[in-house]
């Protein structure tokens, strides 16, 4: 479990089924790769397999398996050097020490319409769902973007949780340019468990 890319893949998974191929590209990893990670997961009862048609679908085995998943991930930031050092080390790759907001506090901001809010996952993800009021520009058209977003509030940027590295990317971009911008320390997933606002939209 506390391979980063098997972490990753049970936040990409809290957002609902996913093919192993979905899961690679999502997590730029070849698919052999991706598979073992998931027979990993697999055996400790942790995913589970499902035929739809033609397509092999990968879900969590329960909503209990991502509740258990935050609590210990928020045990273990706190007592494992560890933990901490895989975010770290994630975030060093980015060479970016970003500014972070909790989802309670980003909440009333947005009632009060004080900042914009980016999701930076790829649209796919965004369509599955996201977070009320977001505008979705992935992390690969960010930079191409950028003069369709306006200075004059703080940006606040989101993607799947701490072990992903796209919002850290994203705020290192737009501070590079000029932005005022932080990012949202929990990621959808967690939002929606919290049962904060969020939207689903038609591929």
């Amino acid at each position: 479990m506390a391979n980063p890319v098997r972490l990753e893949i049970i936040d990409l998974l809290a957002q609902g089924p996913f093919t192993v191929e979905q899961l690679a590209t999502s997590i730029d990893q070849s698919v052999a790769n991706t598979s073992q990670h998931l027979q990993n997961l697999k055996n400790a009862a942790l995913v589970q397999v499902n035929k739809q048609g033609n397509f092999v679908l990968y879900t969590l085995s329960s909503k209990s398996v991502y509740q258990t998943w935050l609590s210990l991930r928020t045990l273990g930031m706190e007592f494992n050097a560890e933990i901490e050092k895989t975010i770290g080390d994630f975030r060093q790759e980015v060479n970016a020490t970003v500014q972070g907001i909790k989802a309670e506090n980003l909440s009333e901001m947005l009632e009060r319409e004080e900042v914009l809010l980016l999701d930076v996952r790829p649209e796919e993800e965004f369509h599955r769902g996201h977070i009320e009021h977001a505008l979705s520009i992935p992390i690969s058209r960010l930079a191409e973007s950028l003069e369709n977003l306006t200075k004059k509030k703080t940006l606040v940027v989101y993607c799947r949780g701490p072990f992903c590295v796209y919002a850290d990317q994203a705020v290192a971009l737009l501070i590079s340019k000029g932005f005022k911008a932080i990012r949202l320390e929990e990621g959808y997933g967690e939002w929606a468990l919290l049962g904060l606002p969020t939207r689903q939209t038609e591929d």
